[in-house]
């Protein structure tokens, strides 16, 4: 399978009428084929089952390049697994995608594909750490949103808890940050940290809520007693 191939499968696919409906829908300007999540994800399927790894590379990165809106969700699907070895190369290629990001549902579906690598290996953080102060403000908040998985743990090791430690004082140098899908990016990490230590989440919002825009208060203490609004 080809990029070439991939996308003509895709582009096959199209539907118009809910692609114009997507364009309006996602704002961002670049090609919508109108094709539905599953559809894309019985594609995914076919294709990974058809080639090996770095074959799924190159087609990964050939559909990226298209900017197609759909291309771009099934290269990150193409990219999503828990078991890849060897995988430095699938970090690559995901880390090279983050600062092109530029609308939230690719951001996303990337992202899942880069929480998997980072918890294959932790260690990965530190090539994470510079998304912080980067200036597209969705790869600063693909710094939250790959390392979601720390925030749901009940048993942390101490190495999970100092990798929670270090999303915590990246999410306390974003708090000042207004745009809202930062400051609702620290609010779902709180969140889903409040239900599994909330005692680590009321401290945080004890000493960094006052930064965080309302809304985000609120949201990051679904979980919490009220006091800590």
């Amino acid at each position: 399978m080809t990029p070439f191939l991939a996308l003509e499968q895709l582009q096959s696919m199209a539907d118009p009428a809910r692609a114009a409906d997507m364009a309006a829908y996602h704002k961002t300007p670049r090609p919508y084929l109108g094709i539905a999540n599953p559809m894309i994800d019985t594609l995914v399927a076919d294709w990974r089952a058809a080639v090996d790894l770095p074959a799924r590379l190159t087609l990964a990165a050939g559909l990226w390049d298209s900017n197609i809106h759909e291309a771009r969700i099934a290269a990150a699907k193409l990219l999503t697994q828990a078991r890849m070895r060897p995988d430095a190369d699938v970090w690559a290629l995901i880390l090279g995608w983050v600062p092109e990001f530029d609308a939230w549902a690719i951001a996303d579906q990337v992202c899942k594909a880069g929480d998997r690598r980072l918890t294959a290996d932790p260690a990965r953080l530190s090539d994470v750490e510079p998304f912080v102060t980067h200036p597209n403000m969705w790869a600063r908040r693909a710094a939250l949103v790959m390392t979601l998985p720390w925030a749901k743990q009940n048993n942390p090791k101490p190495a999970d808890i100092d990798v929670r430690e270090t999303v915590l004082d990246w999410a306390a140098h974003l708090a000042a940050d207004r745009d809202w899908f930062i400051q609702k990016a620290i609010a779902s990490w709180l969140r889903d940290l409040s239900r599994h230590d909330a005692p680590r989440a009321q401290a945080f919002l004890n000493e960094h809520g006052d930064i965080l825009q309302r809304f985000a208060r609120v949201e990051a203490g679904q979980y919490l007693p009220p006091s800590s609004l």
